[in-house]
């Protein structure tokens, strides 16, 4: 039966590691679901497995509109497995993160506006697929994870910092 995994929190030495490739894709099918109940349970768009004290490359993304992300697309919760992106658009653009290891904290990150990437789902093929803008954005946040890397260390400034409290004022601002 899946759990609730609790969240690593910045400043863990776990979320500075490099995550290992799985090496068995049928070892990790419980992780995955549990996963699956921790994104869930926090209203998250994507996790990484180093966030849930697991230092393999696997990550979720699940992204759907929200008080948060109102204009995310809707994705059916997808395992990625031993990712490799392949190719980085040559445009780039900024926006705000979160990250459920760094609650109450947003940053305008730069990112990648397209990636195209190889991993294997949990079924064990090989897929292969671009993501665009939004899904973009939350592949290369989950894929920093597998790396040891913050959203905080991609930003271009520590202006770029605000406090979610701030970034919901800036949310009704903007509408």
């Amino acid at each position: 039966m899946p759990i609730i995994r609790q969240v690593a929190q910045l400043g863990h030495k776990i979320l500075r590691l490099e995550a290992i490739p799985v090496k068995e894709i049928t070892s990790v099918q419980s992780l995955i679901d549990d996963m699956l109940i921790t994104i869930s349970d926090s209203n998250g768009v994507g996790i990484a497995a180093p966030q849930v004290y697991e230092s393999i490359q696997i990550f979720i993304i699940a992204s759907y509109p929200s008080p948060r992300y109102p204009d995310a697309p809707k994705m059916e919760p997808t395992a990625i497995i031993n990712p490799e992106i392949l190719w980085f658009s040559d445009e780039q653009d900024k926006d705000w993160e979160g990250c459920l290891s760094i609650p109450g904290i947003r940053g305008f990150v730069p990112r990648y506006q397209s990636v195209r990437a190889k991993y294997l789902t949990r079924d064990g093929k090989i897929q292969e697929q671009t993501f665009s803008d939004f899904l973009a954005r939350v592949f290369q946040h989950e894929y920093d994870h597998l790396n040891g890397i913050s959203f905080l260390d991609r930003l271009e400034t520590t202006k770029d910092i605000i406090t979610e409290k701030e970034f919901y004022k800036l949310m009704v601002e903007n509408v």
